[in-house]
């Protein structure tokens, strides 16, 4: 089954775009249903995704009188660089599916909206292109590969190009469109593929001989330990960061190792379906690290006010992965940077209240 755009998408903004979450609602009409189903779930039933969208709801925000905000900023140093917003782009695989210039447009929404993109390992254009289009804003996402040869290559690629940190993905060694995608007919395209890991001769998806399990002879056999996580840290001439923590015993050993920051994530419901959402295990964690300790969130972010619950109970920034997708399909690079500022604005109208459950 197809699973292209069903449109090209837009040269202009859609009137009808009210605020960031408005892209979600409008994607539907540019993205073939069995990938709208793919990007829009998870992994299993979908647990995980419904837990992250219901922990921010479970917040609410409690407006402040006589705040004075006339010096108020949305500016923040994150790994001694300077970000004039708290608002990155996650890490999202062939963005081809979604656009025929696929992470081209979003890099130059990103540069726009002076945003940093996080790129993937698994993303459908060079990496070069993407850093220097990102106007040096940009990270390297990193799945660990089965051979270290290969890894090396990918990180020695993505220094090169610019990237000025890399996001070590810890957790995910297993990931499968979720019940909803497969029942939809989702397959990927022939044309989308993971230009970076093909240039370096590295593999997803390593194969197992007959009677072998695909899953523990296959991925799980590849998955990061310790001593590959020690490796990168001597090997990487960037920050390292660890992606997909949601343990404050984890987080923890982590910052001990020597690891420059910590993503709480559980990849947006995409890895272990049943996980605890983001959002809920933030503030233990923050508490285990530290004040002074980088740490970012993902999964879930829909809205400025999303960011702004994020930010009160302990992240440094956040990280936005849907939308992005979403944006990207209806509208291009223009899409993509129209949603971070309606985030930012939405965000900044936040600024006078305290966060509670």
């Amino acid at each position: 089954m197809q699973s292209t755009p069903s449109i090209r998408p837009l040269c202009t903004i859609p009137a009808d775009v009210r605020c960031a979450q408005d892209y979600e609602t409008l994607a539907t009409k540019f993205i073939a249903g069995p990938s709208y189903a793919y990007i829009a779930g998870g992994s299993g039933r979908d647990l995980t995704v419904a837990a992250n969208r219901a922990a921010f709801d479970a917040h609410a925000v409690t407006p402040r009188l006589l705040r004075n905000l006339g010096t108020g900023s949305t500016r923040l140093r994150l790994l001694d660089e300077d970000l004039s917003h708290p608002l990155l782009l996650a890490p999202m695989a062939l963005q081809r599916l979604v656009h025929p210039l696929g992470e081209m447009e979003t890099a130059r929404g990103a540069a726009a909206a002076e945003a940093c993109m996080v790129v993937s390992t698994l993303a459908s254009t060079d990496i070069g292109e993407l850093a220097w289009q990102t106007g040096g804003r940009c990270w390297f996402q990193l799945y660990f590969q089965p051979r270290r040869a290969a890894t090396q290559a990918l990180v020695q690629r993505a220094e090169a190009a610019g990237c000025t940190a890399v996001v070590a993905t810890l957790d995910a060694a297993v990931q499968a469109p979720s019940l909803n995608a497969l029942r939809a007919g989702f397959t990927m395209p022939a044309d989308v593929h993971p230009v970076n890991v093909d240039a370096t001769g590295g593999a997803q998806d390593p194969a197992t001989a007959p009677g072998r399990s695909r899953i523990f002879d296959g991925y799980m056999r590849h998955a990061p330990g310790r001593r590959d996580l020690e490796w990168l840290l001597g090997a990487a001439s960037v920050p390292v960061l660890a992606k997909g923590v949601l343990h404050p015993d984890d987080a923890v050993a982590l910052k001990r190792l020597g690891v420059a920051g910590i993503i709480v994530s559980n990849h947006g419901g995409r890895s272990l379906d049943g996980a605890p959402a983001s959002l809920t295990v933030l503030p233990a964690i923050r508490d285990a690290v530290g004040d002074d300790y980088p740490l970012l969130l993902d999964s879930g972010i829909r809205s400025g006010a999303d960011v702004f619950k994020a930010l009160a109970l302990g992240a440094d920034a956040v990280l936005v992965g849907r939308l992005q997708m979403y944006a990207l399909s209806v509208a291009g690079g223009l899409g993509v940077a129209h949603m971070i500022k309606l985030l930012r604005e939405e965000g900044c109208t936040s600024d006078f209240w305290d966060c509670e459950k």
